[in-house]
């Protein structure tokens, strides 16, 4: 049970409120630039094209201007790209895998992504995360939609599988407006109408300076107010002080900059306080994902039309209180739970979908390689991923002729808790259930919360005998504002 990191500075958290309604609306959008892959282990510009200054007896420390360092090469070498591509295919056709920054953002519910960079770290992201990932590096693919796509990725400057096309030498960018202008529509297009969250980008890009220009000159004061977070100036080693005050006082300057094109900059002292951000944007929006674990064989001590009613109930406020839920549909259960959203849903004049509910009934026979216990665990790993409260009802199951107690719901009370999801078993149903409420009872510290000592007494009513399932669902009710 976690909450929001109380040492992060004050513009941070008002970075995470603002980009958490904006991610709650669907209007967020994310930039990702060279910094962003170069945490996963790829190299940046200058690695990248250090063999090409060496090819021409040049010192790539040396040079600032890296796009006209790679058209010198070209240049030599009679408009020839072939040692440029190749250096692309093989620093960026590595298999690295995805930091937990591409991670967390692939788990949120961003539709649109724009990149400078040629990997596929977003994309293997997203995909990791069960998403249909739709590429456009061609504008010829900008006029086709991948079917059922979960999320949009244009790579502005191309793809490693297509090196050849890639944008690398200054003739690609002086020829970009007119080769790729419906990538310079589209991007204008989602600066207008998305709030945009750039990382790991230096804004150096001529590109992306041409359409930032444009956009502000054609909207004014009424563009769009978008976000970046940048790592604050510090003294390098063996630095002047006078340098390093020279180089502070380029970065207020630059900040100001940034703002003229409509983009606020978020400082950070270390780059790992981004990922705590992005966790805090994440924490936030699953605190309106639910997970709702029950298995029920015996229903005692209430009857079975009674514990289905409270399920039904249940979902249903839950939904019309606009919490997603996911569920695994277990036995005795699983159908409640989607009755109760379903009719909500449909009583609203919607349809239903991921918005709503996420169900994800578990195999049960075996046919691929992997076991079937070890395909459940993961299979729970995968909805809790999602969840940010889960509530336990029952926990039972018929072993043979035996009801015992449900292994799959300690499994996932256990894996919520190492994911610091709220967890709320209901402990006057019973079972696994019962065991999992005084478990709680015995470790809850209510100073880690706002409302500790409201939610303490919440949590206890949950398994006091006087409690009825009718008080049940009031109780839970008011506890998810709390949380």
């Amino acid at each position: 049970m976690t909450t929001e990191n109380p040492y992060m500075a004050r513009d941070q958290l008002r970075l995470i409120d603002e980009l958490s309604k904006e991610l709650a609306e669907g209007n967020l959008a994310i930039f990702a630039g060279a910094g962003f892959s170069m945490a996963a282990g790829y190299v940046d510009w200058k690695k990248l094209l250090k063999p090409i200054a060496d090819d021409l007896e040049l010192d790539v420390e040396k040079e600032w201007d890296l796009v006209t360092l790679a058209q010198y090469h070209a240049n030599v070498h009679g408009a020839n790209r072939a040692k440029l591509n190749q250096l692309l295919v093989s620093e960026f056709s590595s298999k690295i895998a995805p930091t937990e920054n591409h991670k967390i953002l692939a788990r949120l519910p961003i539709q649109t992504y724009w990149t400078t960079n040629y990997d596929r770290l977003i994309e293997t992201a997203l995909e990791s995360n069960e998403k249909n990932a739709d590429t456009k590096h061609t504008t010829k693919q900008l006029a086709t939609t991948k079917p059922k796509r979960d999320a949009v990725v244009y790579k502005m400057h191309g793809d490693v599988e297509h090196a050849s096309e890639a944008v690398l030498i200054r003739d690609d960018y002086e020829r970009y407006h007119v080769k790729m202008q419906p990538f310079i529509t589209a991007l204008s297009g989602d600066l207008i109408s998305k709030t945009f969250l750039f990382l790991g980008f230096s804004f150096t890009d001529p590109n992306l300076d041409y359409i930032l220009s444009r956009v502000r000159i054609q909207y004014a004061q009424d563009q769009r107010q978008h976000h970046c977070i940048l790592r604050r100036a510090r003294q390098h080693d063996g630095e002047s002080q006078a340098d390093f005050e020279y180089r502070q006082r380029k970065e207020v300057l630059f900040k100001g900059e940034l703002l003229r094109v409509g983009i606020k900059v978020t400082y950070v002292e270390e780059f790992a306080e981004i990922t705590q951000i992005l966790k805090a944007i994440e924490h936030k929006h699953k605190k309106k994902t639910l997970f709702i674990s029950g298995a029920a064989h015996d229903y005692g001590p209430w009857s079975e039309s009674e514990a289905e009613q409270f399920v039904y109930k249940l979902s249903k406020a839950i939904s019309k209180d606009q919490y997603r839920v996911i569920s695994g549909f277990g036995l005795g259960i699983g159908s409640a739970v989607i009755t109760g959203v379903l009719e909500q849903t449909i009583m609203n004049g919607g349809r239903l979908d991921n918005d709503q509910l996420i169900l994800r009934p578990f195999p049960q026979s075996q046919v691929g390689q992997k076991p079937l216990d070890q395909i459940w665990t993961e299979y729970r790993q995968n909805m809790l991923a999602h969840a940010g409260v889960a509530i336990f009802v029952f926990g039972n199951k018929l072993k043979g002729e035996e009801t015992v107690l449900s292994g799959g719901m300690r499994e996932e009370f256990d894996i919520a808790m190492e994911n610091g999801i709220f967890v709320i078993p209901v402990g006057i149903t019973g079972s696994m259930s019962r065991l999992l409420w005084e478990e709680v009872m015995k470790t809850f510290d209510e100073s880690k919360h706002p409302h500790g000592n409201k939610i303490t007494a919440l949590l206890r009513e949950l398994g006091d005998e006087a409690t009825d399932l009718a008080r049940a669902h009031e109780v839970i009710l008011n506890l998810l504002p709390l949380i």
